[in-house]
C-alpha cells in the first residue's frame, strides 16, 4: 500500500469521537505529524490543527473541512471493505501512531478498531481514551509498571500465554472471547508476557509512557513530517 504520510516521528491519528484538549496537546507533543480519518479532520480543525493528510471514504467529511484543507492533503479511498481507521493505518509510515477519538461513543466502531489493531501491527498504534491506553499486545512484552497497576488482556481469538509479575498468572490458561478473559489483572512486579495469539492490552491512561517504552518506541518532540502524494 502506497503511504500518503511519512514521518520520522510519531503520528497523531484523529477520529471523529470526543477528544479532550489535554489529550490532544499530549499526543501532539509526542507525535507531531497529524493524520485524520475522514470526519476526524473536522475534529482536528476544531483544535486549530490542519492535518498533514486526511484519509477515508469521505462520507462524514464536511464541506467546510474540504475547503480549509489543501487539496493535496485529501486522499479519498472509495472501497468499503475496510474502515476509515484501517485505511489510515495502511497508508502511514511512522515509528508509531497515537489514535484519538476512536474509543467512543459507538461500541461498534470501537470493536472494529480493536480488530484492526491486531490485524495491522505496523506501525504500532496505541488508542487513547480518558481512562485507558489500548494496544495490540505483541507476542512478547516486558513492562515496568508500579505494583497495583491495572493490566487487562482481552483475547480476540484463542490465546495461551505465560506471565510473570501479575497477581493472577496466565500460565496454564487458555483465553478466548467466548471463555476466560484476562481483564482487571494487577501488577505485582516487573511484567513479562508471552502470548501465542491475538490479544488486546489495556493499561491506565497514565501509563502511556511505559507502554511506549515497552514497545521500544522513542517519542521526541518537534520535527517536521514528510507527506507523499
Amino acid at each position: 500500500m502506497t503511504p500518503v504520510l511519512r514521518s520520522a516521528q510519531g503520528v497523531t491519528l484523529i477520529g471523529g469521537g470526543a477528544i479532550a484538549r489535554a489529550d490532544m496537546a499530549e499526543a501532539l507533543a509526542l507525535a507531531p505529524a497529524v493524520m485524520a480519518a475522514d470526519g476526524g479532520a473536522d475534529r482536528a480543525l476544531g483544535f486549530g490543527v490542519i492535518p498533514d493528510a486526511v484519509v477515508g471514504d469521505f462520507d462524514s467529511l464536511s464541506d467546510a473541512a474540504r475547503a480549509a484543507i489543501p487539496p493535496d492533503r485529501l486522499h479519498p479511498v472509495a472501497e468499503q471493505e475496510t474502515t476509515d481507521f484501517a485505511k489510515c493505518l495502511l497508508r502511514v509510515r511512522a515509528p508509531f501512531v497515537l489514535g484519538l477519538g476512536f474509543t467512543g461513543p459507538r461500541a461498534d466502531h470501537l470493536l472494529s478498531c480493536l480488530t484492526t489493531l491486531v490485524a495491522i501491527r505496523t506501525p504500532p498504534c496505541l488508542l487513547l481514551s480518558e481512562t485507558d491506553v489500548i494496544l495490540a499486545a505483541p507476542p512478547r512484552l516486558a513492562l515496568n509498571l508500579p505494583p497495583g497497576t491495572r493490566l487487562s488482556l482481552y483475547p480476540l481469538g484463542q490465546v495461551r500465554g505465560r506471565s510473570t509479575g501479575l497477581r493472577w498468572p496466565l500460565d496454564g490458561l487458555t483465553l478466548a472471547p467466548w471463555g476466560q478473559v484476562g481483564t482487571s489483572n494487577e501488577v505485582t512486579g516487573p511484567v513479562a508476557l508471552d502470548l501465542d495469539g491475538p490479544c488486546i492490552l489495556i493499561l491506565p491512561r497514565v501509563q502511556l509512557g511505559a507502554a511506549l517504552t515497552a514497545l521500544g518506541i522513542e517519542a521526541p518532540c518537534g520535527g517536521t513530517p514528510s507527506a507523499s502524494p
